[in-house]
């Protein structure tokens, strides 16, 4: 007898930080949405939007909209501007940006898979290890504490 797939497993995620986070909120039972509403933040001279911001996840247990923020800081910069701007024109909006340093205290603490973009950021080769900050980095091939670049 099969059991019925998790949710995570039924929706097509634009991020694999998306997929593991919905993965984590499968496993502890919490209820969530993936990006089921868009916010209109600014409109053109003709009142068409000329701006939106449609958060990754909703919450409805904790009344609460999640956005993940894994990517480079220009991008960071810009979810935290449309999350700012959503406060202001929504204050009954509740929103958390979960930044990449969250997200992989998140994988770690929870033993997630390894998230894609460390291997990216940190290189192959050497393990990997985490320190107690949640930051990750790559020992040096050799030497078992030394210190490596953080990500």
């Amino acid at each position: 007898m099969s059991e019925a797939p998790l949710p995570h497993e039924l929706v097509r995620f634009a991020h694999n930080s998306e997929r593991q986070f919905a993965k984590l909120l499968d496993f502890y039972g919490i209820e969530w949405t993936y990006e089921p509403r868009t916010f209109t933040l600014e409109r053109d001279r003709e009142g068409r939007p000329a701006q939106a911001f449609s958060p990754d996840f909703y919450l409805p247990a904790y009344d609460l909209y999640i956005e993940i923020t894994t990517l480079n800081q220009k991008l960071v910069t810009k979810k935290n501007r449309k999350a700012r701007r959503l406060r202001e024109l929504h204050p009954e909006i509740r929103i958390k940006v979960l930044y990449q340093r969250d997200y992989l205290h998140l994988l770690v603490k929870y033993g997630l898979e390894p998230p894609s973009q460390l291997s990216e950021q940190l290189g192959e080769g050497a393990p990997l290890r985490f320190d107690v900050d949640g930051a990750a980095t790559r020992a040096a091939p050799g030497s078992a504490g030394a210190e490596a670049e953080s990500a």
